[in-house]
């Protein structure tokens, strides 16, 4: 560890009343569609289930009572090139915590975290071994939650790597450490792993992403590569609009979700049931309070147009860069729920890969859905790792 790391400031998440009062008014008077004939789930959010819900959110969801869960975890905000960067630092109970980086996707926030915090920060109180007891950082994404939005649309997946590195050598004094993420964090992980190899002990991630495959000739990938890429394609077709009109028209979307909170809720729920481990029934893995928490921090930040701009822009500015083998110590989970599954030789090809794990429950928000599971699986990979 470094000696002078640099000062953060403590932060506590505060909602002023007149954005709760503003946003009751905007839900009584949700102007509802009406319901296209048998629709349910098929074309999209089910107007019915989200009628319960913004029910749930008029009557029942106590907004200040989870601000002050959220408020029990330790947080900080430090300014780093320019921009107000938040971040969760939760230090581990055990002999010599190992730095975890964290790092969430989208339709979430560090909120995804919030579970599987104590379980890597305090593993002897959850029944495991306290010497693998992680020192845990979980930062907002640039334009999400309490972080900035960058000033520019230039702001490249790799600049985020390199402010994420900041952040843990020269802010928190870590020289070293693992991450951790999925989904949209899993490209900063992977640039990461590019830019700064020898600053990680290991990465690991619960998807790998077949996006990379467009970039290869055809000639070129194996026979599961193709089918892979042919699968990936089709979910693309069948479950990938979201990511074309965020990645194509996002102001034109964002000037309507940050103007409607039951339409920015539709939009998230949708994604909350059809990529989770829940066969249908969002309620099976998510509380309404946890799905309400989630789509609030995007409404009180209103960061819901800037969290689209890395659909926007990072995959404009990606380059050959990402084909390059990360010879970092990979590990990767696979949820059973989530996207689209990959090859073993694929993932062999693209990583130094140490651990390959097939899960038998869960979805793409494995830390919410299954915090124990991926707790042991993180202990267990970075476990040969930590000297």
């Amino acid at each position: 560890m470094t000696n002078t790391p640099m000062p953060v400031e403590p932060y506590a998440v505060h909602v002023p009343q007149a954005v709760l009062d503003d946003l009751q008014e905007r839900l009584v008077r949700t102007r509802w569609p009406a319901a296209l004939p048998g629709a349910g789930w098929s074309l999209g959010t089910d107007q019915a289930y989200l009628r319960t819900l913004i029910e749930h959110w008029l009557q029942s969801f106590d907004w200040r009572a989870q601000e002050r869960q959220i408020n029990q975890l330790p947080h900080f905000r430090v300014k780093l090139q320019d921009l107000n960067i938040h971040f969760v630092h939760q230090r581990g109970r055990g002999p010599r915590p190992l730095p975890l980086l964290l790092t969430h996707g989208w339709p979430d926030s560090f909120y995804r975290m919030h579970k599987l915090i104590p379980l890597l920060t305090d593993p002897g109180r959850h029944g495991a071994d306290p010497a693998d007891a992680f020192d845990v950082v979980v930062p907002s994404l640039p334009g999400f939650g309490f972080s900035d939005t960058p000033p520019s649309r230039d702001f490249t997946v790799g600049m985020v790597a390199d402010l994420f590195a900041q952040l843990m050598g020269d802010v928190l004094g870590y020289d070293r450490f693992g991450a951790h993420a999925g989904d949209l964090g899993r490209g900063v992980t992977e640039a990461l792993a590019r830019q700064h190899p020898q600053r990680l002990a290991g990465i690991h991630l619960t998807d790998v992403w077949f996006g990379a495959l467009m970039q290869e000739r055809p000639e070129d990938l194996s026979k599961d590569e193709q089918a892979y890429l042919d699968a990936g394609r089709r979910w693309q077709q069948s479950e990938g609009s979201y990511a074309h009109q965020q990645s194509t028209k996002p102001q034109t979307l964002a000037l309507g979700l940050n103007d409607s909170p039951a339409g920015l809720a539709a939009w998230m729920v949708e994604k909350f049931r059809a990529w989770s481990d829940c066969n249908g029934d969002v309620e099976r893995r998510f509380s309404r309070d946890e799905l309400l928490t989630h789509i609030m921090l995007y409404w009180v930040t209103q960061t819901i147009g800037s969290s689209f701009l890395p659909y926007a822009e990072w995959q404009r500015h990606l380059g050959r860069e990402a084909l390059q083998r990360i010879e970092v110590p990979t590990g990767v989970a696979l949820f059973p729920a989530d996207l689209v599954r990959p090859p073993r030789s694929y993932a062999e090809r693209r990583y130094n890969l140490h651990r390959w794990t097939e899960m038998p429950a869960g979805g793409h928000f494995a830390a919410l859905e299954e915090p124990e599971r991926l707790a042991e699986e993180l202990r267990a990979f970075f476990r040969p790792l930590r000297t």
